[in-house]
C-alpha cells in the first residue's frame, strides 16, 4: 500500500514544505491487539511504552524524543526512562529481544531506523506488542530532511491510532494570538505553531489587535478579526500564498468569524447600536444572509460538523446562554440549562459534544455538553479559562488560562477532564484554534 501526500507550503516566513510518501511495510497484527487502550474510561492508566532512539544518528534520537513527548502529552501513554533499557542499539531490521523489554514492563515498543539517500530522509519504524511478542505495525516514511519533525508527528499518529482505535492529532498546527509587551502596552499578533509548540512564527506585524483566528477545513486558510481604534475587519488569510483579503465593508462592528465545515461560508456577528446579530457570507458570491434579529447580543456562531445547524451565544434571556438554530436561522431555541453565564460555544469535529466557556461566581470553566444540552460536564476551574478549541479527533481541547496578574497561557484538557496540562509554547497566548489533520 502506497500513499503520497500532496505538498504543503506555508508562507515563506514559515519555512515549511513537505512531499512525504508513506508505505505500509508490515501490518501483521491480529484482528484484535493484545494491548488496546479504552480511551473512554475516565480512570484509564497510561500505557508503559518504550521509545528508544532510532538508529541513524542525532536525527534518529530527535525523532524518538518527539514521539515520546507526543505520546506522553496525550496522557494515555507513559514513555519509560531510556536509562532503564536493557537492549541497546535496536534497529528496525531486527526483532527485539522481548525478554529484555518485559523486564522493565514495557507493554509497547516503538523502534526505528533513519537513513538519508539522495537528499531524502527515510524513516522505517515498528510498533511491537512486547508481551504478545508480535509486531502490530510497520511503516516507512520518506521526506526531505528538514521535515523530520513532521515525520515524527505522523509516526505518533500511527501509534496512537493503532493502540487506541481513534485518529491521532499530532500532525496538526495551532493558530493563536501571541501577546507581548505587558499590560497597557500589549501587542497582539497572529501566530502559528505545530501542536507541540515547535516552529512558532508570526503572520501579522502587531499594528492592529487581532482576535478569534479560526481554521478552514482545508488547513490552509484562516479567518480572523482585526481591530483598530475606529474600525474592525474580518480577514481571510491563505497560509500557502500569504495572501490576505477582507470579507468586505459592513455598517457596524464585525467580529467572531468562523468557517462552515465545507469552507464555503463564514459566519460572523455585526454590532450596530448595542445590538449584534449573526450573519453568514457565501465566499463564492460574497452575499450575506442575516440569521438572527433578536434585540440582544447574538454571537459566537459555530456550525455542526454536517453544516446543518449552528450553536451560538445570546443574552436574549437576560444572561449569556447557548442557543441552537438551523443553518438558515430557523428553529432558534435555548440548550444550556445550568446556572451561570455561557459563552464561546464550539462544536466538536465528531458532533458528539459542544464545548463552551462558563462563568459561575468568580470562577471560569471549560465545559462540554451534548448538542441537546444534556450531560453537561465542567472540565476545568480557574481564575480565567476561556476560548476552547477542539483537536481534530474530538478527544482534546485547547484553551487559554490566566492567573491573577499573569499573562494568558495555552493549556489543554481531554474530554474526561483528567488530563489537564499547560501547552509547551512558552510565551503568552490566547484564542487558540486547532487545525484539521494535515494532508
Amino acid at each position: 500500500m502506497t500513499k503520497t501526500l500532496r505538498t504543503l507550503s506555508r508562507p515563506t516566513a514559515l519555512l515549511f514544505s513537505l512531499l512525504c510518501a508513506i508505505t505500509a511495510l508490515v501490518l501483521a497484527a491480529p484482528a484484535r491487539a493484545e494491548i488496546q487502550l479504552n480511551v473512554n474510561r475516565g480512570d484509564v492508566q497510561p500505557l508503559p511504552v518504550a521509545v528508544p532512539a532510532f538508529g541513524g544518528g542525532q536525527v534518529g534520537a530527535d525523532i524518538a524524543e518527539v514521539i515520546g513527548a507526543n505520546l506522553q502529552r496525550s496522557g494515555l501513554f507513559r514513555p519509560l526512562d531510556p536509562a532503564s533499557f536493557v537492549e541497546k542499539n535496536l534497529t528496525a531490521a531486527v526483532q527485539p529481544r522481548f525478554a529484555d523489554w518485559k523486564t522493565i514492563n514495557a507493554q509497547g515498543l516503538v523502534n526505528g531506523q533513519v537513513t538519508v539517500e539522495g537528499g531524502k530522509l527515510r524513516v522505517d519504524f515498528r510498533l511491537w506488542d512486547v508481551f504478545a511478542e508480535q509486531q502490530l505495525l510497520g511503516l516507512q516514511f520518506t521526506s526531505s530532511p528538514e521535515n523530520w519533525r513532521r515525520v515524527a508527528h505522523k509516526i505518533s499518529d500511527a501509534v496512537y491510532e493503532r493502540l487506541t482505535g481513534e485518529k491521532g492529532y499530532f500532525d496538526t498546527r495551532v493558530v493563536f494570538v501571541a501577546e507581548s509587551g505587558g499590560r497597557g502596552k500589549t501587542i497582539k499578533r497572529l501566530a502559528i505553531m505545530d501542536q507541540d509548540g515547535a516552529n512558532p512564527s508570526y503572520l501579522t506585524t502587531g499594528d492592529s489587535i487581532v482576535m478569534t483566528p479560526r481554521f478552514s477545513s482545508n488547513s490552509q486558510e484562516i479567518t480572523y478579526m482585526s481591530l483598530r481604534p475606529d474600525s474592525s475587519t474580518i480577514y481571510l488569510f491563505n497560509l500557502e500564498t500569504a495572501r490576505r483579503e477582507s470579507l468586505g465593508t459592513f455598517q457596524g462592528m464585525v467580529f467572531a468569524p468562523r468557517f462552515s465545515p465545507d469552507g464555503g461560508k463564514v459566519a460572523f456577528s455585526v454590532e450596530r447600536g448595542g445590538n449584534s446579530d449573526i450573519f453568514v457570507m457565501n465566499l463564492s458570491s460574497r452575499t450575506s444572509t442575516r440569521l438572527t434579529s433578536d434585540p440582544a447580543i447574538d454571537t459566537s456562531a459555530s456550525f455542526s460538523p454536517d453544516g446543518s445547524k449552528i450553536v451560538f451565544n445570546s443574552d436574549r434571556g437576560g444572561s449569556p446562554q447557548l442557543y441552537m438554530m438551523g443553518a438558515d436561522g430557523s428553529g432558534q431555541r435555548r440548550i444550556s440549562g445550568g446556572g451561570g453565564r455561557y459563552t464561546t460555544p464550539v462544536w466538536s469535529p465528531t458532533g458528539e459534544f459542544i464545548a463552551f466557556t462558563k462563568q459561575t461566581g468568580g470562577e471560569f470553566h471549560i465545559g462540554v455538553m451534548r448538542p441537546d444540552g444534556s450531560d453537561e460536564r465542567l472540565l476545568t476551574t480557574s481564575y480565567l479559562d476561556e476560548g476552547p478549541t477542539w483537536a481534530p479527533n474530538g478527544r482534546v481541547l485547547m484553551f487559554s488560562r490566566e492567573t491573577p496578574g499573569g499573562p494568558p497561557k495555552l493549556w489543554s484538557v481531554d474530554v474526561t477532564g483528567r488530563i489537564l496540562q499547560p501547552m509547551p509554547y512558552p510565551g503568552a497566548g490566547s484564542d487558540p484554534a486547532w487545525s484539521p489533520l494535515l494532508n
